[in-house]
């Protein structure tokens, strides 16, 4: 058995308690899930600022249904907000480990407002670190940024290749690493950032302005709608399923190797894929799965301000020092989730 697996069976009899932030988000309801599955006891703390109730009760109903038992009362949901320093309080208190994903993550959002972009990503954040430090919790796994690379444009992405942010959300997610820095260097504190590249799975929302490419694609191309593509189409992309991220969360939070914590990781596949490319690969699996769907050429369009030319991750260091291994590569990964974007487009 790999690393991962191992600690999975470690976890099915060794019950802890989780506080995952952003529990009703895309990457915290997946989260949620699979510590359910796996016989963990989770809080949940959202605001639903940008998360949804359906999304934690699916990950809920899933995860009974592969368990194959009701674990409804493993988890307990606190409705508040990282901005509020009494609502993390509440939320750390007996947490083992906190999955830190609440955040507002949209390039254009923090363009268009800087001021709620930085309340949520910096505020909140240094809360969220206080509320933890507090609580003596064992662990501090947060949401990093692929967007830290900023104007860098070396390829494939090291963790130590800093360049000029390139929008607001892009500064918060740099000063989120220097606190946690910080923190660890002046309160003994544990914790480990993940450079989260372009993740995609189920439950990533394709409606509204600040929707992320592959679902919204999904939903066009489903709905036989107009594809839109920012610039010529080269642009690239190192995507990640949402599995391969479950894994490295866990990863982060139970590792025994000191030199693992306190340190910066890239979650991606060390590949490149231009919009180009993925909309051949979405527009062929998706009228291979319904048919009589009518083929569109996408249309072009500027570059979108504050968007980063290439992006590629080096994973050696997550590799070296977590035992991370992604098993899902793009392919499989829009697989499984354009079957989830078509059955919940249906409802």
């Amino acid at each position: 058995m790999n690393k991962y697996e191992q600690l999975q069976e470690f976890l099915k009899d060794n019950q802890k308690t989780w506080l995952i932030t952003g529990v009703a988000g895309f990457i915290g309801s997946n989260l949620l899930e699979k510590l359910l599955v796996l016989n963990q006891k989770v809080i949940g703390l959202d605001s639903f600022e940008t998360g949804y109730q359906h999304n934690i009760d699916e990950a809920i109903i899933d995860a009974n249904n592969i368990a194959g038992k009701n674990l409804n009362d493993n988890f307990k949901f606190i409705e508040g907000n990282i901005s509020s320093l009494n609502d993390c309080k509440k939320a750390c208190d007996g947490a083992d480990y906190v999955l830190h994903q609440a955040a507002i993550g949209s390039v254009p959002r923090s363009i268009e407002d800087p001021i709620t972009t930085n309340r949520s990503n910096i505020d909140g954040f240094i809360n969220m670190l206080v509320a933890s430090r507090d609580a003596r919790v064992k662990r501090f796994v947060y949401a990093a940024s692929s967007s830290s690379y900023g104007d860098n444009k070396d390829l494939p992405k090291k963790e130590d290749m800093i360049g000029i942010p390139l929008s607001p959300y892009a500064v918060t997610k740099l000063v989120n690493e220097l606190y946690a820095s910080v923190f660890a260097k002046n309160y003994n504190f544990k914790t480990i950032g993940l450079r989260y590249f372009n993740i995609f799975g189920k439950r990533q929302d394709p409606n509204g302005a600040y929707a992320a490419v592959i679902p919204k694609w999904v939903s066009s191309i489903v709905n036989n709608e107009d594809v839109f593509i920012n610039g010529d189409g080269e642009t690239s992309r190192d995507f990640c399923y949402i599995e391969n991220t479950i894994q490295i969360n866990i990863l982060a939070a139970l590792t025994e190797c000191d030199e693992a914590t306190n340190q910066i990781y890239n979650v991606a596949l060390n590949d490149k894929t231009s919009l180009n490319d993925l909309h051949k690969m979405l527009e062929e699996k998706i009228t291979r799965k319904i048919k009589n769907l009518r083929k569109k050429k996408p249309i072009y369009r500027d570059f979108r301000i504050g968007d980063v030319r290439h992006s590629q991750a080096c994973i050696k260091k997550a590799q070296q020092l977590l035992g991370y291994q992604p098993i899902y590569k793009i392919s499989d990964g829009l697989d499984e989730a354009i079957d989830w974007y078509i059955t919940s487009l249906k409802k």
